[in-house]
């Protein structure tokens, strides 16, 4: 028989595993490689087309349409923001449709990747809500790790595949 003490063992050896299995593989390293801005980062727009208020879709396509995340995160940094408000800006009032497409590096099964995509592009079509655009013209869809921008196993690479592309 196995006694007491061996149960409460083998019952916090499980619970000890089970938690290691779940604790997450971010490091120190890759937070430092990331950059000052916590890994988010955007392009920058052309400074003409964020005082144009025609809502043209010309000047749409003048803004920076990829939004860049930090490892295993799905939260908009400030960066971030300040682009989506320039897209808000311009959609505002507009029928115009815009696919938010999520995608996320290779790190991670398919299933979590798919999840992680969908929960960035969530974020981005949230924050577009909140501004005025209409959740009806945003179409929300996750790639996971299926169309990479940059192929490649290393922190370069890996940076440029966490993202979500605004798509007119």
């Amino acid at each position: 028989m196995i006694t007491k003490a061996m149960k409460q063992g083998l019952t916090l050896a499980f619970v000890m595993a089970f938690l290691v299995g779940c604790s997450s593989t971010d490091t120190k390293d890759s937070d430092a490689e990331a950059g000052a801005n916590g890994g988010v980062t955007t392009g920058t727009a052309d400074s003409g087309s964020l005082g144009s208020a025609d809502g043209s879709e010309e000047s749409m396509e003048e803004l920076e349409t990829i939004i860049y995340f930090d490892f295993d995160q799905a939260v908009l940094m400030p960066e971030a923001r300040a682009l989506l408000l320039a897209h808000a800006e311009k959609l505002r009032g507009t029928d115009t449709a815009v696919r938010l497409e999520g995608h996320a590096d290779e790190r991670g099964s398919r299933e979590y990747n798919m999840a992680l995509g969908e929960r960035r592009a969530n974020a981005v079509r949230d924050f577009l809500v909140l501004q005025g655009v209409s959740r009806g013209n945003l179409e929300v869809i996750s790639y996971g790790e299926e169309r990479p921008l940059s192929l490649g196993s290393g922190e370069s690479a890996w940076s440029k595949n966490r993202r979500v592309e605004i798509d007119y």
